[in-house]
């Protein structure tokens, strides 16, 4: 027996074999649009930022930026809050010093950790996202494509989502 079969929950039951295709392909489905909706988000930054000649920023530098916020946070909490696929937080995080978007000190309690937060650049910045994200809402709004269902009523079952990926990596381990 391998160890991932010993850890497994046995709170999470498997389906039946006839009944995989049903769960699997809508869940698979899911997925599919998920990437798709991260890829085209960071299309749509990148669209904004070459319209206002703004080009210095790559897509993720400017939604890490966005999602540092008004914080003083360390590159691990950042880490955690945003969607930076396939991107390097740190090495993005120095790329953001070195242009001016983001400051960085060292903790006083933790030498090692290095606390980070926006310059008057980098909230600029996070504005600019910031405003394309309320049109987008305000367009999605009028247009009445988040009414069915509620948008509350589908994050609640994408963090639900989030909560049993969650659950299975810290079975993994």
């Amino acid at each position: 027996m391998t160890r991932l079969a010993v850890l497994r929950p046995s709170a999470t039951p498997v389906p039946p074999a006839d009944d995989l295709p049903e769960v699997l392909e809508p869940y698979l489905e899911s997925l599919q649009i998920l990437d798709r909706l991260h890829r085209l988000m960071l299309d749509l930054i990148k669209d904004e930022f070459e319209r206002l000649r703004h080009e210095d920023l790559t897509p993720v530098q400017a939604l890490l930026l966005f999602n540092l916020g008004n914080a003083e946070v360390s590159a691990g909490e950042l880490r955690s809050r945003g969607m930076y696929q396939g991107s390097n937080v740190s090495y993005n995080l120095k790329k953001l010093v070195q242009m001016g978007y983001v400051h960085h000190q060292r903790s006083e309690m933790d030498r090692r950790s290095v606390r980070v937060r926006l310059t008057p650049r980098g909230e600029e910045v996070r504005e600019i996202i910031g405003q394309m994200f309320l049109r987008h809402a305000a367009g999605l709004q009028a247009s009445g494509v988040l009414d069915d269902p509620p948008l509350p009523q589908v994050n609640l079952q994408w963090r639900r989502v989030e909560r049993f990926w969650a659950d299975q990596i810290r079975y993994i381990y």
